[in-house]
C-alpha cells in the first residue's frame, strides 16, 4: 500500500480519508502554508510500502524535536472515534475548528464520517463570531479546541460564550489547559472535556483523566511520578521510515510517551515532560510545574516557561506571562514569590516578561522555541 499527499482543503481531505478508511491509499495530509511542507513530503511520502490497512501517515508537531511520521491504521482511527462517541453519548455533528493536517483535526473528520456526516467547518481566522456562525444545527453537537481558542471565546463577546454552551461536549486538548481557564469555562455552563493523547494514540485517548474504553495506562520508572505508557486498539503501527525510533518507542503492545504522570484510583494526571527539564545549578526543574503555579496566580491568563543559557548555573528558568489585563499585569516579584513558596528557590523564574500573547504553532501548541528566541532577543 502506498502513501499519497493531500493538501489542506478540508473537502479534499475528507474524501481521501473516507477512501482510506475503506481500504484505499494511505493519506499524508500537509498544510499548504506549512513551512516544513517540502521537508515533510520528502521524509514521509516516499519509501517502502506501508502495512496493509494503513489509512494515515500524520506528522507530529515537532514542538520538542524533529517531526515524526506516525503510521495509523484504519482500525486504530475507527477504534478511537468509536470510543469517543461512546464516552460522549453517541455519534453527533462535529465542527472542525482545528487544522486538518494534525491528528486532532483529522479525528474530527473521521468521527464525522463514521457518524454518517461531513463536518461543519470553521473557515478563516478563529474569531468568536465565526465560531458562533459555524455551530451545527442538529444535535448532539461536538467540537474540539485547543486552550488558546477556548481562552479567546471566554474573553470575547457573549455570542462566543453562547456558542460554546450550545455544544453537548467541547474537547480541549493539544496542550495543557490551566485550571483557572477550565474553571472559568465550566462556570459558563459549557460542557468541557479535557483530553490527553497524541498522534501515536490516534488523538485523545484519556478524557477527564479516565482512559477511553479499551485503552490501558501504566506508570513506569517511578513509584509516584513516572513515565506514562499507553496501550490499546488506538495505537499507531510505528513511525514512517524510522524503524529505530519505532523499536525504541513501541514495545510489546505499549507506547512509551515522553510524559511524566501519576495514577490515582485509575485517574491519570500529567506532571510534565520527561524530555524537557531545566537543569539549573544541578537541580532539575519541570517547566510544567512552574507554569501550573503561575496559572494559579491572580491576573495571569497564560504562561510559558523555558530555559535560557546562564554562565554560572548552566541554565536559568525564564517565564513569558500573558496577563489577564494588559493594563494591570501582576507584579513579577509576586509571581516569583509564589513559585518559591510552592516549588523552592531553584524553580523561581529569574526572568519574567509580560506579553500580549504567546506564539503558537499551527497545531495550537505554544511554540516554545519562539518563546525562547523572543526572550533571548530581550537580553
Amino acid at each position: 500500500m502506498h502513501v499519497v499527499e493531500v493538501g489542506g482543503d478540508v473537502r479534499e481531505l475528507t474524501g481521501a480519508l473516507r477512501d482510506a478508511l475503506d481500504g484505499g491509499a494511505a493519506v499524508f495530509p500537509v498544510g499548504a502554508t506549512d513551512p516544513r511542507r517540502d521537508e515533510l513530503r520528502e521524509r514521509f511520502v516516499p519509501g517502502e510500502p506501508v502495512p496493509d490497512g494503513t489509512a494515515l501517515v500524520v506528522a507530529t508537531s515537532g514542538s520538542t524535536g524533529a517531526a515524526k511520521g506516525v503510521v495509523l491504521s484504519s482500525a486504530a482511527l475507527r477504534a478511537s472515534a468509536t470510543a469517543t462517541h461512546d464516552r460522549l453519548g453517541g455519534p453527533g455533528r462535529w465542527l472542525l475548528a482545528l487544522p486538518g493536517q494534525h491528528v486532532a483535526g483529522i479525528q474530527v473528520i473521521v468521527r464525522s464520517l463514521l457518524a454518517g456526516h461531513e463536518p461543519a467547518v470553521l473557515t478563516g481566522a478563529f474569531r468568536p463570531a465565526a465560531f458562533a456562525a459555524a455551530v451545527p444545527a442538529d444535535r448532539p453537537r461536538y467540537t474540539s479546541l485547543v486552550p488558546t481558542q477556548l481562552a479567546r471565546l471566554l474573553s470575547g463577546p457573549p455570542e462566543g460564550i453562547d456558542a460554546l454552551r450550545a455544544f453537548d461536549a467541547v474537547l480541549i486538548g493539544g496542550a495543557a489547559a490551566a485550571g483557572p481557564l477550565l474553571e472559568q469555562a465550566r462556570a459558563t455552563g459549557a460542557r468541557i472535556v479535557t483530553t490527553y493523547g497524541m498522534s501515536e494514540t490516534a488523538g485523545g485517548c484519556v478524557y477527564d483523566g479516565q482512559p477511553l474504553d479499551g485503552v490501558r495506562v501504566r506508570i513506569t520508572d517511578g513509584s509516584d511520578v513516572g513515565r506514562v505508557e499507553l496501550a490499546g486498539p488506538t495505537l499507531a503501527t510505528g513511525y514512517r521510515n524510522d524503524p529505530e525510533a519505532t523499536a525504541t518507542t513501541f514495545a510489546d503492545g505499549w507506547f512509551r510517551t515522553s510524559d511524566l504522570g501519576t495514577l490515582a484510583d485509575g485517574a491519570l494526571t500529567i506532571n510534565g515532560r520527561a524530555d524537557f527539564m531545566i537543569n539549573t545549578g544541578g537541580v532539575k526543574v519541570a517547566p510544567a510545574a512552574v507554569e501550573a503555579v503561575l496559572a494559579a496566580q491572580p491576573g495571569v491568563a497564560d504562561s510559558c516557561v523555558v530555559d535560557l543559557p546562564d554562565a554560572e548555573w548552566g541554565q536559568r528558568v525564564a517565564a513569558a506571562v500573558v496577563p489577564a489585563d494588559s493594563a494591570d499585569p501582576p507584579a513579577a516579584g509576586h509571581l516569583q514569590d509564589a513559585v518559591r513558596a510552592t516549588l523552592g528557590p531553584p524553580a523561581v523564574p529569574r526572568v519574567v516578561t509580560f506579553t500580549a500573547m504567546l506564539p503558537l504553532m499551527d497545531s495550537g501548541k505554544v511554540d516554545r522555541r519562539q518563546v525562547r528566541r523572543n526572550l533571548l532577543d530581550l537580553g
